[in-house]
């Protein structure tokens, strides 16, 4: 009878180790992590103020002319080039710190699934990329053309620095996340959540799906909506075809 009690405290001591053990490896993942951005921070921030030219160059290449942006805010000057410093370091840096993240979670996982999970961790981040470079390359200079030309008679376009940067953030991560469709749509089918028949059914509800996330994300022109909408049904065509080339995640392979 004393081997039971003896037992139960050998596995509880046993489950305890690896739990301090997974917290310590997490800990020393995270301060990796922290350590990569933070390197990035103090590379950017010395070029704080030419990150932020570089960010509203857009916005100021199609202002009326004899127009400048200003700040309204007495601290803006300072804090709004040390934000585009810390979103650029925090940019920089996400490869390492996914690749923290896998090398904390990937002990864990069976080998189908590390053959799944690296290569859309590695194609989200490229994705992520792709999707603020068309915004910056393609979505700001047309919608950057269109609003002030827009400005009824006597009225100047002077945009605020900081409400500048809060708009260009939030369409930067909304057309990050847009091109993460892909990526949404061979996890559902490579799960074995949705068939790919049922995906190809659904492309009318996801055309109406895109212009209404389009409507919601981006600012009131038609131009930015088509333009989110329109590599939104793109992407989510591209998916399909790579489910082509997929197969579904067998039952054994769930244990």
């Amino acid at each position: 009878m004393s081997d039971v009690p003896q037992s139960a405290a050998e596995t509880a001591a046993a489950d305890g180790q690896t739990l301090v053990a997974h917290l310590s490896e997490l800990r020393r993942r995270l301060m990796y992590m922290a350590a990569g951005v933070l390197l990035c921070l103090a590379v950017a921030l010395p070029f704080a103020n030419e990150l932020y030219t570089l960010a509203a160059l857009p916005l100021m290449a199609n202002l009326p002319a004899g127009s400048k942006m200003q700040a309204i805010d007495i601290v803006a000057p300072f804090f709004v080039p040390l934000k585009v410093a810390a979103m650029t370091a925090f940019l920089v840096s996400l490869p390492h710190t996914l690749y923290q993240l896998w090398a904390f979670v990937a002990p864990a996982l069976y080998r189908h699934e590390k053959r799944l999970v690296l290569p859309l961790v590695v194609s989200s981040v490229l994705l992520f990329a792709a999707g603020m470079a068309f915004c910056y390359f393609a979505v700001f200079p047309v919608m950057f053309k269109f609003l002030p030309a827009t400005a009824p008679e006597g009225i100047q376009v002077a945009p605020d620095i900081g409400s500048y940067l809060s708009l260009i953030l939030g369409l930067f991560l909304a057309f990050g996340v847009t091109f993460e469709v892909p990526v949404l749509v061979i996890l559902l089918y490579r799960m074995g959540v949705v068939e790919l028949a049922a995906l190809r059914a659904a492309r009318p509800y996801v055309v109406v799906a895109a212009f209404v996330v389009a409507g919601i994300l981006t600012p009131p022109d038609v131009l930015s909506q088509f333009m989110m909408a329109v590599p939104l049904l793109v992407l989510y065509e591209a998916g399909l075809w790579m489910c082509r080339w997929m197969k579904v995640r067998a039952p054994e392979e769930t244990a």
